[in-house]
């Protein structure tokens, strides 16, 4: 049976943490699903939990990221590889509600190109995290709802669930970090198709270190900030697939994959 859903988790040097991440996601998933664990070398801590896991359930599938390392390719990775129409994006570190995942995915199955989590409207809430980077996030996506009408209060939170079709259509151009959730909002919102929105309670990770560089990868989401608003503004990750990408594009190899194995 094809599973309805694939949940993509971005993981990096997670080790046995991993495991109740898991075991979250299964226990709530009711839907037919997959789970790609996708990290980005061979050694990455998180890559002998993941496959022990699989040998028992085989929903879970170890995804080794062959793009370039990065959240932002480890999550195009995943879906050029999702064997369903429908894909999640949600963190290893157990921050967001893997209760709302089914909930998501039929918001998306009813017409929508993405379901977004909101942790800015009402019934929703952020708990911990660093001061500055909840500020900014709750006027990001304040501001985008109300002056971009981009049909989310949350924009830049990572757990969303798309179309992969929209997905495929639109392009990643995205190379840098988790602002690849705010890029598909934008180009949603130019294209003028439908975002949905539901509360969520986001819950800060209780072990390891956030691998969220703030600093780093603050221009990338502002170019997407703005091109939400119908501005555009240089940022590095602006780059076409073709500027950054010499070889034929992760989708081109995927249908290629496909085609072959017919």
């Amino acid at each position: 049976m094809n599973p309805r859903v694939t949940v993509i988790v971005t993981a990096y040097n997670e080790g046995e943490e991993i495991v109740p991440c898991l075991e979250r996601i299964l226990e709530a998933v009711e839907l037919p699903c997959e789970v790609l664990v996708v990290y980005d070398t061979p050694d990455d801590t998180t890559a002998p939990y993941v496959e022990k896991f699989a040998e028992s359930d085989p929903r879970v599938v170890p995804t080794l990221n062959t793009y370039s390392p990065g959240p932002a390719w480890a999550i195009r990775f995943g879906i050029d590889h999702a064997r369903s129409d429908v894909v999640v994006i949600t963190m290893a570190d157990g921050c967001d509600d893997a209760m709302q995942i089914d909930s998501l995915t039929r918001l998306v199955e009813r017409g929508v190109v993405i379901a977004a989590a909101s942790r800015y409207v009402r019934g929703g809430q952020q708990i911990g995290g660093p001061f500055l980077k909840r500020a900014m996030s709750r006027w990001a996506g304040k501001s985008l709802y109300w002056f971009g009408r981009v049909g989310t209060h949350d924009a830049t939170n990572s757990f969303k669930a798309y179309d992969r079709a929209f997905v495929q259509e639109v392009g990643i151009q995205s190379e840098a970090g988790f602002e690849v959730g705010l890029e598909l909002v934008a180009k949603a919102r130019r294209k003028r198709l439908p975002v949905a929105e539901i509360p969520t309670i986001w819950l800060d990770r209780s072990f390891g270190v956030s691998n969220f560089k703030l600093l780093t990868w603050l221009p990338h989401y502002l170019h997407w900030y703005f091109h939400a608003l119908g501005l555009t503004v240089g940022s590095p990750s602006t780059r076409t697939e073709e500027d950054s990408y010499s070889g034929p594009s992760p989708t081109d190899r995927l249908n290629e994959q496909r085609d072959n194995a017919k």
